[in-house]
């Protein structure tokens, strides 16, 4: 009886993959609206409004909360920044 022949072994290459997702923009619309990390970034149009669970997200990628907080798409956390009302408003004596 013959001994065990051996085998090829065919592994197949597998390319370099990353963990990073590519993720189209939303704004698909012209001119484009402020990217994330604009000041005037609250100014994009709403692809998602839920004011029944208090959160809006906008075609830049931003989550704006009802509590003018944010969170952008790259993680970072905005603060609630709402402005002060008429009657905390301090006047000089």
């Amino acid at each position: 009886m013959e001994s065990a022949t051996s085998r090829e072994t065919h592994t197949p290459t597998i390319p370099d993959q990353t963990t990073e997702r590519k993720i189209p923009p939303m704004c698909q619309h012209q001119p484009p609206c402020p990217s994330a990390d604009s000041a005037d970034r609250e100014s994009a149009r709403l692809v998602a409004h839920h004011p029944e669970q208090g959160w809006s997200l906008l075609c830049n990628g931003v989550l704006l909360f009802e509590d003018t907080g944010e969170l952008l798409p790259d993680g970072q956390i905005i603060a609630p920044h709402r402005p002060l009302g008429a009657d905390r408003v301090m006047t000089a004596a």
